[in-house]
Formats: C-alpha cells, sequence, structure tokens
C-alpha cells in the first residue's frame, strides 16, 4: 500500500467508544471518500484487536491504515504503517521495526527544517498544523499557513494539514500547498459517510 498523493486522512476519534462503533465509524468514513486511516487511542482496552478488525476493513477497501504512535502495534496488527510525533523515537528505529516497504509519517508542526530533515530520512509523508483550534490538541503549537506554501516549493513528498479542520476552512489550505487533509472531530462528530463527503467535495472544485 502507499499513502495518497492526494485526498482524505481520516484519524479515528475513540474516547468513550465501543470497538464496535470505532469499526462501524471507519466503515463509514472510507464509504465516504477517506483514502487513508489511521488509528489514533490514547487509551485502548485492546489495541491489537481492534487495529487488526481495522486492517483488514481499510485492506478490503485498498485503503492503507496506519497506527499513531506504535511501530510495534503497526508490526503485530499488520498495519501498512505508522504517524510517529517528535516524542515517539526516531524515524530509523520504526523503520527497521517495520521494513522498507511501510508507510512513515512525521508530525513537523510549523518546522520545514524538521521536514526537509524527515525527506532526507526517508519518510513517506509529512505533516504540518494544528492550523486551526482544535478539540484533539488544544494545547498543541499553532502552525501558519504560509508554512504550507514554503514547503511546497522544497518538499517532495505528500503534505499533510491538520488541526481544527472543516469543510468551510481546508480549501485554503489545499490552495496554499496542502495535499492531504487529516480530520478528526470533522468526520466523526457526526456522520463520518456523510462527512467525508464534504471534505472529499473541496478537492474536486
Amino acid at each position: 500500500m502507499q499513502f495518497p498523493a492526494s485526498g482524505l486522512y481520516a484519524i479515528t476519534q475513540t474516547d468513550g467508544k465501543t470497538p464496535e462503533t470505532i469499526i462501524k465509524e471507519v466503515s463509514a468514513a472510507i464509504k465516504g471518500g477517506a483514502a487513508v486511516i489511521q488509528y489514533r487511542d490514547k487509551n485502548p482496552d485492546d489495541a491489537v484487536y481492534l487495529a487488526k478488525q481495522l486492517v483488514t476493513i481499510c485492506h478490503q477497501h485498498k485503503v492503507p491504515l496506519l497506527i499513531n504512535d506504535d511501530a510495534e502495534l503497526a508490526l503485530r496488527s499488520g498495519a501498512d504503517g505508522v504517524h510517529i510525533g517528535k516524542d515517539d523515537g526516531g524515524i530509523a528505529q520504526a523503520r527497521k521495526i517495520l521494513g522498507h516497504k511501510a508507510i512513515i509519517g512525521l508530525s513537523c508542526y510549523d518546522n520545514i527544517d524538521t521536514a526537509l530533515h524527515a525527506q532526507k530520512n526517508g519518510v513517506n509523508y509529512v505533516a504540518f498544523g494544528r492550523f486551526f483550534p482544535s478539540s484533539s490538541k488544544p494545547l498543541a503549537l499553532p502552525a501558519h499557513i504560509k508554512t504550507l506554501a514554503l514547503a511546497k516549493k522544497q518538499i517532495n513528498l505528500p503534505i499533510v494539514a491538520i488541526g481544527g479542520i472543516l469543510p468551510e476552512n481546508g480549501g485554503q489550505l489545499l490552495t496554499a500547498g496542502a495535499n492531504v487533509l487529516a480530520v478528526i472531530g470533522g468526520i466523526f462528530e457526526k456522520d463520518p459517510e456523510q462527512s467525508s463527503r464534504a471534505y472529499i467535495n473541496l478537492f474536486n472544485q
């Protein structure tokens, strides 16, 4: 599986939800057009079980599943790769665990130098954000839209934007240079299928 060159990146919202609900919501998001799924779960009951279920669903639809922050879980569940932040172990460590075919993405926040370094070290995509106030990461430092324009000139990888993105504000991020929009609450706080379709419209404009 490859990371998409553009599209909607749906990140699970798991708090207070049963595995069955999470599975159902991810299926709906894919049906609505999500091109990649990330399993993010800060308080899992049985992460391996749920990750394996999500891998099965995603692969049925030829959509990659990535794991947030945990290369070992990605390996155990058969996921397609991992998304790592600045405190989650290095790119080299993730690559050593998962092999050369795995998708590895890195949070670069608002830092072009971090992204350039990651590109040299073999990541598959870089993510910038948060661009707007976010309930998922309320304390995250804000990123500037001009960072996307700078990244577009220097980065030869898919550029992901994250943080408080809605159908009403996502278009300006795509115009600035983002290829992929990563969304949590905007998809999973409502009807995931219909919400996903609203974002997909931004890519068709």
